[in-house]
């Protein structure tokens, strides 16, 4: 089989990547190469899979549906050439008896079907959770909303792409959504969201959801995971914004050490980072003691400290600092997901975007329920965070909400399975 993947972002490749890996241990003699139409595909690359045709980050970084004013920049930055090669590509694929793996939206989507071949979808943008409940009820704040009106949030032309002959297998990112679509006479698979796979292997069940009495809770520090995004400057911004609400900690946690672990891209500029800490009067730590050190693996991790607070900068160890985290201060889209389906809460602050707006974190408080605290000011992230910790009945549910909303970790390995039976 020779098989090629259609991304459409940073996180959407890292959602394709898994699944591919498990193709190639099922098959490897499949060819499998990939497009990555938003972005250079760093994530493909560096894990020893080719690049077909041309590709190039655009000015907006893929956010035209945030900031239709960036579609002027893009315009210039050569983003017709670029689509017209690309979909020349496609189109050669198709020809050569190649199938195609669409992941992302309906412009990996549509790609896969103008390329003629047999195609697979893993929608990683829509899911009903943003028109409906824990339930599949409709929210009450969308009952006139277009989605509703028409049946789904897969508009018409996206579901009349996901029933074509030619379309094997639709796999969405969770059970609800699978279900409408099933309805509208889609092959869709509830496979689970390979999303998760990327920070867990297992269901786990955070520390402090645990039966314990309150005085063992609070001899061990908090853990909080930072996560201000992936795209500058935005992240900058993001990360501003951040460390008000990690000082909002300090005065309504007193009685509690606190650990923050910031999982930093590298494409970022930690000088930036560290100059914002300096600003806010935290200190650096020179030699931090072993309890630090050893939480997490990055020997060029940086540390930090004001009062009972440290912050812990690290590039090499998201894994781990989603892991650890009990509980995290997100402004970020995929890294927010990952965490809340290891059952955890985070809790938001809208930004200035083009990302993360407060449009789009209403979205991402709907299609995530009550595993995301959106709070609207940095300032009471600390008020909001105590009030959390002191409800172990609420933090049940929002493990329950989490593994819900995004599945079970080893979905990666379901999806790459079915893949073989339908299109292999």
């Amino acid at each position: 089989m020779k098989l090629l993947c259609i991304s459409n972002g940073h996180g959407e490749d890292a959602i394709a990547l898994p699944v591919l890996q498990e193709l190639r241990k099922l098959s490897p003699s499949t060819e499998i190469v990939t497009l990555p139409i938003v972005g250079v595909g760093k994530a493909y690359s560096s894990n020893d899979f080719s690049i077909v045709g041309n590709v190039q980050t655009m000015p907006s970084g893929g956010f035209l549906n945030q900031d239709h004013r960036q579609l002027v920049r893009d315009l210039r930055g050569g983003l017709v050439g670029l689509t017209i090669d690309q979909i020349r590509t496609v189109r050669n694929w198709g020809k050569s008896g190649g199938k195609i793996l669409a992941v992302g939206d309906i412009v990996p989507l549509l790609f896969a079907w103008l390329s003629g071949a047999d195609y697979a979808f893993i929608g990683t943008a829509k899911s009903e959770y943003y028109l409906r409940d824990s339930q599949g009820q409709i929210l009450a704040s969308q009952r006139d909303s277009i989605e509703v009106k028409t049946g789904s949030y897969y508009f018409p032309w996206e579901r009349w792409l996901l029933s074509r002959s030619r379309c094997k297998a639709v796999f969405p990112r969770d059970k609800l959504t699978a279900e409408i679509l099933l309805q509208h006479q889609i092959p869709a698979f509830d496979l689970g969201n390979p999303m998760t796979d990327g920070v867990s292997t297992s269901p786990n069940t955070p520390i402090f959801y645990q039966p314990q009495s309150a005085k063992r809770e609070l001899a061990r520090p908090l853990i909080v995971t930072l996560l201000p995004g992936s795209r500058p400057p935005e992240a900058y911004a993001n990360w501003a914004q951040i460390l008000i609400a990690v000082g909002s900690l300090i005065p309504v946690l007193q009685q509690r050490e606190i650990i923050c672990l910031a999982a930093i891209t590298p494409t970022l500029d930690l000088d930036i980072l560290q100059g914002n800490l300096g600003e806010l009067s935290w200190i650096q730590l020179v030699n931090p003691d072993s309890d630090l050190t050893t939480l997490i693996t990055d020997e060029q991790a940086i540390y930090y400290r004001r009062d009972h607070v440290t912050i812990v900068i690290s590039t090499q160890a998201y894994r781990q600092c989603m892991q650890k985290g009990d509980c995290a201060i997100a402004m970020a889209g995929t890294a927010t997901e990952q965490f809340i389906g290891l059952g955890k809460p985070a809790f938001t602050i809208p930004g200035a975007g083009p990302q993360f707006t407060p449009g789009f974190a209403a979205a991402q408080t709907r299609l995530l329920g009550e595993s995301v605290i959106l709070v609207a000011q940095a300032q009471a992230v600390g008020v909001e965070m105590q009030r959390l910790l002191q409800q172990p009945d609420r933090l049940q549910s929002i493990a329950r909400n989490g593994l819900l909303r995004m599945g079970t970790p080893g979905a990666a390995r379901r999806i790459a399975e079915c893949l073989m039976e339908v299109i292999g």
